[in-house]
């Protein structure tokens, strides 16, 4: 047993109530259990209560054991002087308190504790591993709704800071955040650090000159100071000397990493991308935002670097030739980690619907992410159709699962529950 598994129980009243009594030995009627408190105070407002013929309103505290309220020092803390019921695991001692006291430990039923157990010790991919199959398709739908929800949230978070940095600038933050997906995970941190080095009111300036866009990418990410013997690489260098100087411009100081990559993926590779794609669009998120669908942004990252890249992966080393277009797989991670958690941020902080909305129904058109977290889910059957649910498993996986917040998860809540129903 522990507290959080105790006020799951009181919150959902998974015990059992028959000729409930005080520990004085006073008849007790729950009539309204509170509202679970997230925030300072006692762990249930607003409770309503009957204890005898005495209807009583207020507040209810929980803990494992009745000496626990001295023990956190409850009686000096003015947040708890409402308080109209203590219930607890075990009365351990008479803390002589003046309101009534209930103790739950042979009320509720020893399968819950012996499943909630098992979920805590499960050592799988997942607690609920062995008996996810169980749960209904009509709970899974609503869960994934919420997971999404949460998930886009806490991106829009993370846009909200750049906002507050960069003074409300859309463009700017979403030149930051494009250049951290342009990164992958292995050099997003560094690649973003570019890109906050180089204003877009600078790029702007340059942005009809790809080799101009190319010299300052490379050199803010310090890839132009060898010896090059090629003629391309030496003109980005001179070009960078240059702008270096009239810019004032500071390289940033992030290595970037090439080792246990494919060659698509190099740094130098995905920053001639991003250059291409900064030569061919202006106000890129002002017509991202506004696009009416997929195809139209689909379009916009339809992008191949320039001809020298053809022929190269790195500087100064030529390799057969190959095209190096932004592949559908890489325009699908910029659409779901990138662009739709922009949209969805923007139709949050203007309270418009709208965007919203638009941005669900992206993700429910591009395609569902094969990693180790979803193809385990779909081992297990579980339903990863596009975005839309491969975010939401993700979400549910991250910060669910890995915590054991089964109580909170509406799947552990719904086995849980079946435990109680099939034992009652």
């Amino acid at each position: 047993m522990t507290e959080k598994l105790l006020q799951y129980i009181w919150q959902f009243q998974y015990f059992n109530k028959t000729a409930l009594t005080t520990v004085e030995g006073e008849a007790l009627q729950i009539i309204y259990p509170g509202y679970l408190n997230n925030n300072q105070g006692p762990d249930f407002l607003e409770a309503k209560i009957k204890v005898g013929d005495t209807n009583w309103a207020g507040n209810i505290e929980l803990h494992m054991l009745s000496s626990d309220w001295h023990a956190h020092k409850h009686s000096d803390d003015k947040n708890y002087k409402n308080i109209i019921l203590h219930v607890v695991w075990l009365e351990n001692t008479d803390v002589e308190l003046p309101f009534p006291v209930l103790e739950l430990q042979n009320r509720i039923s020893k399968f819950l504790l012996s499943r909630y157990d098992e979920l805590m010790s499960a050592a799988a991919f997942i607690p609920c591993e062995k008996s996810i199959h169980q749960v209904e398709l009509l709970i899974w739908k609503s869960w994934k709704d919420r997971l999404l929800a949460e998930r886009l949230q806490n991106k829009a978070a993370v846009i909200f800071d750049h906002l507050a940095i960069n003074k409300n600038h859309w463009e700017e933050t979403f030149w930051w955040l494009i250049a951290n997906n342009f990164g992958i995970k292995v050099n997003s941190d560094a690649f973003e650090k570019i890109a906050r080095s180089l204003p877009l009111n600078i790029l702007a300036k340059h942005k009809n000159q790809i080799q101009q866009v190319e010299a300052l990418l490379f050199g803010q990410a310090g890839l132009l100071n060898n010896n090059f013997t090629e003629a391309y690489p030496q003109m980005l260098q001179k070009e960078y000397a240059f702008y270096k100087v009239k810019y004032k411009l500071q390289p940033t100081a992030i290595p970037l990493f090439f080792l246990r990559m494919r060659p698509a993926n190099f740094p130098t590779v995905r920053l001639a991308q991003l250059a291409i794609l900064i030569h061919q669009s202006v106000n890129l998120f002002s017509i991202i935002k506004e696009a009416k669908t997929l195809k139209e942004i689909k379009e916009l990252l339809n992008v191949t670097a320039n001809d020298y890249w053809h022929y190269h992966y790195i500087l100064d080393e030529a390799s057969a030739f190959k095209e190096k277009r932004l592949g559908s797989q890489m325009v699908n991670n910029i659409l779901i980690n990138t662009i739709i958690p922009i949209v969805f941020a923007f139709g949050l902080y203007h309270k418009n619907e709208v965007y919203k909305n638009k941005a669900l129904q992206w993700l429910e058109q591009v395609a569902a992410e094969k990693n180790n977290i979803t193809n385990a889910f779909a081992d297990l059957k579980t339903e990863n159709k596009n975005a839309f649910d491969s975010q939401a498993l993700i979400q549910l996986k991250n910060e669910y699962c890995n915590k054991k917040r089964c109580l909170e998860c509406a799947v552990g809540n719904r086995l849980l529950k079946t435990v109680i129903a099939n034992h009652t």
